[in-house]
């Protein structure tokens, strides 16, 4: 008898995005979460959140061959729970409510993307509930499409979240394509 044993896979790891649709910003978190849709197959899981400032969960709408470019925000703005008594983006407030809510979305297998340009308006930028986020996830990159000399000027709390996660420049498509190259297990 002769023993046949085959490699083991590496396991698939599950993704959380966390995604900033304010005004500001929607433009690049819509042609994030439709590439990441069409990543789909590449994660054992795929859970993906809006916000603005309250946080809801989106991934429903993104479910393979449903999105479409077009639509996505409209239907995100219609169907989630994105805004409380503002418009504001109030990154504190929303991964705050995600570290309470939806923290269980977060394990040793995960890698979580937060897309946002990290500016605050002013608020609380709720350092521990990033801090617990590193903690429970496996890696946490964070997406900012602002330029790398804008970050900490006026309401941009982005150096501070850059000290407890992985801060990235992402303004284009090439470099959007590069970091997904390098990052992703695809």
């Amino acid at each position: 008898m002769k023993p046949v044993l085959r490699r083991r896979r590496p396991a698939r790891p599950e993704l959380v995005l966390l995604c900033d649709v304010s005004g500001s910003v929607s433009g690049f978190s819509d042609f994030t979460m439709l590439l990441v849709q069409a990543l789909h197959d590449q994660f054992s899981k795929v859970r993906v959140f809006a916000f603005v400032n309250r946080i809801d969960e989106v991934t429903a709408l993104l479910r393979h061959g449903t999105a479409d470019p077009q639509g996505l925000s409209a239907r995100i703005g219609a169907e989630a729970t994105l805004t409380g008594w503002h418009d504001s983006s109030d990154y504190g407030t929303a991964l705050g409510e995600f570290a309470e809510i939806y923290g269980d979305a977060v394990g040793p297998r995960t890698t979580v993307f937060v897309l946002g340009d990290a500016r605050t308006n002013m608020s609380d930028p709720n350092l521990p509930a990033v801090r617990q986020l590193a903690e429970r996830a496996r890696r946490v990159y964070w997406l900012n499409p602002e330029q790398r000399s804008r970050w900490g000027t006026g309401d941009s709390a982005a150096p501070v979240y850059a000290e407890l996660v992985e801060m990235h420049e992402c303004r284009n498509v090439r470099q959007l394509s590069a970091l997904v190259a390098r990052l992703l297990p695809v």
